[in-house]
């Protein structure tokens, strides 16, 4: 994991409704970003993201997420259809932010610094799939990347020790 925050500042995305937004807003908290897709098999995740959320928000937490049909084009729908199935499926009220795409010359340029900051197994900086975690501190550090098979539940304590 690398060492140097990012500089959070130079990144800005679009909300689902199509609205500038910059990372100054999480400045300070601890930030877990997700890859996230409504036809996934780990879609079921939204879940526990969104238990993580309820549980840490007052604390400094936010979770984001970054729809992306890269895989499996399991994210083939707009901004509306994206936002109405994660609040009506999994009542999810984490920020979603427009659809990024996270690997390839087109990626997002937050996602190519977070896959430097953190490789996956074997140095890759490829994302593998849908619901890759990358954990960032209240410095800006990325301190890790999960696999998409790993569930919110399971890092809650690399959590509770960054709050």
């Amino acid at each position: 994991m690398s060492h140097d925050p990012l500089d959070l500042e130079k990144y800005s995305w679009q909300t689902l409704q199509g609205k500038p937004i910059r990372f100054d807003e999480w400045k300070g908290k601890v930030v877990l970003v997700v890859n996230v897709a409504s036809q996934c098999g780990f879609t079921p995740q939204y879940e526990g993201l969104q238990k993580l959320y309820d549980t840490y928000k007052d604390r400094g937490f936010t979770i984001l997420g970054f729809p992306c049909n890269q895989f499996g084009f399991q994210e083939p729908g707009d901004a509306d259809q994206i936002q109405s199935f994660c609040s009506a499926t999994y009542q999810v009220d984490f920020p979603i932010l427009a659809k990024v795409n996270v690997n390839g010359d087109d990626a997002h340029p937050f996602y190519k610094d977070l896959k430097k900051a953190a490789p996956g197994l074997l140095g890759t900086e490829a994302v593998k799939w849908n619901f890759t975690k990358f954990l960032i501190n209240r410095e800006g550090q990325v301190v890790e990347r999960f696999a998409p098979r790993t569930e919110p539940s399971e890092i809650v304590q690399e959590i509770e020790k960054l709050l």
